[in-house]
């Protein structure tokens, strides 16, 4: 797949230029917002280019094909360049992105990784998703194809430490923990309280996802992108799919009563999702009513979601073409059960934010600061919270987006926990109205539909997004003789850990949960 194609298709759609890799750093720089204003601003930030990802395919010569995602109101851009390897056939290099975009830190690292790509004058290539002894080669399984083996052995061995003193020690904090958490390590260098140092090990959740796409067909791929970060199964389905249906031999015409049930579904993830991040600030804070009450009221939401369509996650709904049929549930009953939950859920949020003690325990704590969080390029709620305004379903809109007003909603410049649980009380609020926006629309439509439209992909490569309840993910979808020859998911929560550790200027060990929380990531889309 050799890049400089202009590409284009009826909902999403995006430009692509080839540069020679020595001069990939300089276009980026010269194309992507790098450094903050300090004060929110929303026709600026309309006006500028964000650095979106690195995204990384191996070609048949032993090449890499790089592509760096650019994104911008209204548009969505590629950067692209070939690095060929180095004569004796070992992996090539290129000058790094990260000393000009910060944002690109982790992503150099991964694709270093997965590729061998070494990126000249990154302050710290060391390994991210596949840790490996230093000395060896390091492992390429972006070249691997179904059925070839390839052990790779993590190296356990303890990272030297960056802080020292009298009484400073490193406290390895997970993988495993005590609660329902996901496989992180988190590395707190301390001496005692203060948390002036903290790194991430992500690798424990790394499931070879990428390869597993390799050699599916499309129908069969959209089975695995729901199962990449499954607390936002319905927005990684939906965003593969348009990607798919881009590629379609004709233009794909996704029957407008399908796109509402997508959005019906992406909404109520949202609330889900929202919940959940709400019910771990209030097991944080010690207030079991209220943690019991949210989390019914999540479980409220999660068994909707199965009455409309048979499974708690929403999988098994959105296919490429449209959705695999009408809801089980008809609009009526399920707009009377939704009423009555956002009422309940709005009385226990308003008593909730109602309580000091609460709220003392998330007003200037971990503040992400607006020009932190511009200059790497902040998305979902986390840059919501710190001064951003964007959000895909405006800014990019996709699906039934492009003809359902939004809610007008307040963001913030805070940059602490208690922005960031503001936003998301807004957002669910906004959900609760989307949904409802939807489901009257599909009153009155017929159960026999139509609910999807034949799918026919060609070869080629193809982006596609959506907002997730994390912020922004996007994924990058190529595929060759009708088959998936390259899937590249990239979650919002991989774009937002990196920012995780600039957050603790000030905050002590016990803020740790409330940071964890406000931040709402998932590692499975982190290290997937």
């Amino acid at each position: 797949m050799r890049p400089g194609q202009a590409l284009t298709s009826g909902d999403q759609s995006w430009s692509e230029i080839s540069v020679p890799a020595n001069h990939l750093a300089e276009v980026v720089a010269s194309s992507a917002r790098t450094e903050g204003s300090g004060q929110p601003d929303a026709s600026a930030s309309r006006r500028t280019k964000r650095f979106a990802g690195l995204f990384g395919s191996a070609l048949e010569d032993g090449s890499v094909l790089l592509r760096v995602a650019l994104a911008r109101y209204g548009g969505f851009e590629v950067v692209s360049s070939v690095v060929a390897p180095r004569p004796d056939g070992r992996p090539g290099s290129y000058e790094a992105l990260t000393p000009v975009v910060p944002g690109a830190a982790w992503y150099e690292r991964e694709v270093a990784d997965l590729f061998g790509l070494a990126p000249e004058g990154h302050p710290r290539i060391d390994p991210l998703v596949l840790p490996r002894k230093k000395g060896e080669d390091p492992p390429r399984p972006g070249w691997r194809m179904p059925g070839q083996d390839l052990p790779i052995v993590p190296d356990e061995t303890p990272l030297p430490a960056h802080l020292a003193g009298e009484g400073v020690f490193t406290l390895p904090y997970g993988p495993v923990r005590s609660g329902v958490f996901e496989s992180v390590q988190y590395l707190v260098e301390t001496p005692g309280e203060d948390i002036p140092h903290l790194r991430a090990r992500v690798y424990h959740k790394h499931r070879g996802i990428e390869v597993r796409f390799q050699g599916l067909s499309p129908a069969d791929g959209v089975l695995l992108a729901e199962r990449v970060e499954g607390v936002a199964s319905v927005a990684h389905a939906t965003a593969f799919s348009q990607a798919v249906e881009s590629l379609s031999a004709g233009e794909v015409h996704v029957p407008p009563a399908a796109m509402l049930v997508r959005v019906v579904h992406a909404e109520l993830e949202r609330v889900a999702n929202h919940l959940d991040s709400t019910a771990r600030h209030t097991e944080a804070a010690g207030q079991a009513v209220a943690y019991a009450r949210l989390t019914w009221h999540k479980e409220r939401i999660m068994r909707l979601r199965a009455d409309l369509c048979g499974h708690r996650f929403g999988r098994g709904v959105v296919v490429p073409g449209g959705v695999a049929g009408p809801p089980m549930l008809a609009p009526g009953p399920t707009l009377g059960q939704l009423a009555t939950i956002e009422a309940d859920i709005r009385a226990d949020i308003h008593l909730l934010m109602a309580t000091s003690s609460f709220i003392d325990r998330l007003r200037g704590t971990g503040v992400l600061s607006p020009e932190v969080a511009s200059s790497r390029g902040a998305i979902g709620p986390v840059g919501r919270a710190s001064g951003s305004d964007e959000d895909l379903r405006a800014y990019r809109p996709y699906g039934a987006y492009r003809t359902i007003q939004m809610p007008a909603h307040r963001y913030r410049d805070s940059g602490d926990a208690l922005g960031r649980q503001l936003v998301r009380n807004e957002e669910i609020w906004g959900a609760f109205e989307v949904c409802r926006r939807a489901l009257e629309a599909l009153e009155g439509v017929p159960a026999d539909g139509p609910w999807t439209a034949p799918v026919a992909p060609v070869d080629g490569t193809a982006w596609g997004w959506v907002e997730a309840p994390q912020g922004e993910l996007l994924y990058l979808v190529e595929t060759e003789a009708g088959r998936l020859r390259r899937v590249k998911p990239r979650s919002a929560s991989f774009h937002n850990l990196a920012l995780f550790p600039d957050v603790f200027t000030g905050d002590i060990f016990t803020d740790f949960a409330f940071i964890e929380a406000s931040f709402g990531l998932s590692i499975a889309g982190v290290a997937n």
